[in-house]
């Protein structure tokens, strides 16, 4: 019993030790926080000071409260000058001094300097908050920009240049359509599969090779029609065959199958365009030695070989036909010469001195006697209108116009200033 109480009054006595230590060396530093502030070494005084109040558990003497207070009002630490300026009028006894008015009146500063931060920290929040909304409103008025961008994007794979009359062909998916230069689909893309445009004509095919159906569109009136069924031209015709480009005096030429004639359409009159007198045409090529016979069967000997006589694709030039449908040649009635189809496949209307020739994926032109020419200028010209087709990196085309300086988006009635403006516009 003697032993355990000995054992508990050596542990109280080296606490009581300790704890006086701590006091003391936190004394030390206290003396050194007070010289350092005496000498404005404001950073050494805050450094010592915190030294001496991590030994301390609690500050007991106001001059030591008052040393803090004056410490972090000089750091600008306000809250913690505060802090301490209350612990000194806790502990101090004597209210009359110099000191505590002295104390009292920076109290009172640090009120104000509270009140200045706090103010300018509503400021600073109430400004945050306006940014944060702008930037709220400025994306929503993006989104919805983007948006009404979107719905004036035309999705599709391709657009051809405006012609003179402002429309061009396009492309959506595997089907073809036309549109003005306002982004107006005048040609839905949903049956055809291919098209031949040419002096302001365009021809949509249903299928590409060997098609059943063929829409015709004339840029300058903006209207179409579909070509007469293919049976109305020849009974054992199952389809149109090679379909040649549509010419500016309206002649279309297609080679069906099954046929012993070229087909030669006009598009102004909508009918098939047949020889009218060809027994006195027969007559004057014999008698200009471009045949050497013809007979009541429409065939005419040239060579001592007989031909069906194909028709008229213009210029005085005339397909051959053998019996068994194949396309042979072409006799060219301004010197009998015979373009042989091994050289010139298919030969469309011929217009202005100029008829094309279409050889597999060779293309050219030529004139009354097969002799190659010039490509022949496309008589739907150079767009002169204002709309600009733009291709977006992300897909897709857009209609640009300039109004009054600026380049708008444009789709039918539609139109959409560029972002900055439109941002600008709604405030």
């Amino acid at each position: 019993m003697k032993k355990l109480l000995f054992t508990l009054g050596i542990l109280l006595m080296n606490l009581s030790f300790f704890g006086q230590s701590n006091e003391e060396i936190a004394g030390v530093y206290i003396r050194k926080a007070q010289n350092n502030y005496s000498n404005l070494e404001i950073d050494d005084a805050d450094k010592n000071f915190a030294k001496a109040i991590k030994l301390l558990d609690t500050i007991k003497k106001p001059d030591v409260a008052r040393l803090g207070a004056l410490i972090k009002f000089e750091l600008n630490e306000f809250e913690e000058a505060k802090k301490y300026a209350k612990q000194y009028f806790v502990l101090v006894k004597n209210k009359k001094t110099e000191i505590y008015t002295q104390l009292l009146d920076l109290y009172v500063t640090i009120e104000e300097e509270l009140e200045k931060i706090e103010l300018e920290k509503q400021k600073q929040e109430k400004a945050k908050l306006a940014r944060e909304k702008e930037i709220r409103r400025i994306d929503s008025l993006k989104t919805v920009w983007k948006n009404r961008s979107d719905a004036l994007t035309l999705q599709f794979e391709s657009i051809q240049a405006f012609n003179k009359y402002g429309v061009s062909v396009f492309q959506k998916g595997e089907f073809f359509g036309a549109m003005n230069d306002l982004g107006t689909v005048l040609v839905q893309p949903n049956i055809y599969k291919d098209v031949k445009s040419f002096d302001g004509f365009i021809l949509f095919l249903n299928k590409k090779e060997n098609p059943t159906k063929i829409y015709c569109f004339n840029s300058k009136t903006k209207k179409g029609f579909l070509l007469p069924n293919i049976a109305d031209f020849n009974t054992l015709s199952t389809h149109y065959g090679k379909v040649m480009l549509p010419r500016g005096n309206g002649r279309i030429i297609t080679y069906p199958n099954n046929s012993l004639k070229a087909l030669v359409y006009d598009i102004t009159s909508k009918k098939f365009v047949n020889v009218s007198n060809q027994k006195e045409l027969f007559k004057d090529l014999k008698k200009t030695d471009k045949i050497e016979k013809y007979n009541k069967e429409d065939q005419v000997r040239i060579d001592k070989v007989w031909y069906d006589f194909g028709g008229h694709i213009g210029g005085g030039i005339y397909p051959l036909y053998l019996p068994d449908f194949t396309l042979s040649g072409f006799l060219c009635g301004i010197d009998g010469k015979v373009l042989t189809a091994s050289e010139y496949n298919n030969l469309g209307a011929f217009y202005n001195g100029k008829a094309h020739v279409a050889n597999g994926s060779e293309s050219f032109w030529v004139n009354q006697n097969g002799a190659k020419v010039t490509a022949a200028a496309n008589e739907a010209g150079n767009y002169s209108g204002n709309s600009v087709l733009v291709r977006l990196e992300s897909g897709g085309y857009q209609i640009h116009q300039e109004i009054n300086e600026v380049k708008f988006i444009i789709l039918g009635d539609e139109k959409l200033e560029p972002l900055e403006d439109f941002l600008r516009k709604h405030p």
